[in-house]
C-alpha cells in the first residue's frame, strides 16, 4: 500500500513539473513572438545578410544553415529558460504580468455585448 501512495505522489509531482514547463514554454514563445517582434525583425535581417555572405562559400546550404541556426538558438533559449524557471519553482500562475493565467473565479458578470464598455456608461447624448 505504501508503494502505491509513494508512486502516486511522484506522478503528481512529475505531472505538475511537466505542466509548469509546458506552460512556461508556451508563454515564453508567445511573448517572444508578440512582444519581441522588433528583435525578430533584427534577427531575420542579420540572418539574410549572413545568408548572402555565406552564399559564396556554401552555395547549396547557406540559407539552410543560417535559418536552422537562428531557429535552433531561439528554441534552445526558450527551452532553457523554461527549464530554469520550472526548476526554480516559479509557477506561471503566480507571476503578476501573466494575468491571463490567473484563476479569476470572481469575474464580474458584466454586459454580454461587446460595445457595452463604450456605450453603457453614457447617461446623456
Amino acid at each position: 500500500m505504501q508503494v502505491s501512495n509513494q508512486n502516486s505522489w511522484r506522478n503528481s509531482y512529475l505531472l505538475a513539473m511537466s505542466k509548469s514547463f509546458l506552460i512556461w514554454t508556451f508563454t515564453l514563445t508567445v511573448c517572444f513572438l508578440v512582444v519581441g517582434f522588433p528583435l525578430v525583425v533584427i534577427m531575420m535581417t542579420v540572418g539574410v545578410l549572413a545568408a548572402v555572405v555565406l552564399q559564396s562559400i556554401l552555395p547549396a546550404s547557406a540559407i539552410l544553415l543560417v535559418s536552422g541556426s537562428i531557429l535552433g538558438i531561439t528554441t534552445v533559449v526558450i527551452l532553457f529558460s523554461s527549464i530554469l524557471l520550472t526548476l526554480k519553482g516559479i509557477r506561471p500562475d503566480e507571476v503578476q504580468w501573466l494575468g491571463w493565467l490567473h484563476d479569476n473565479k470572481t469575474m464580474e458578470q458584466g454586459s454580454i455585448y461587446a460595445s457595452c464598455p463604450l456605450t453603457c456608461g453614457i447617461t446623456q447624448i
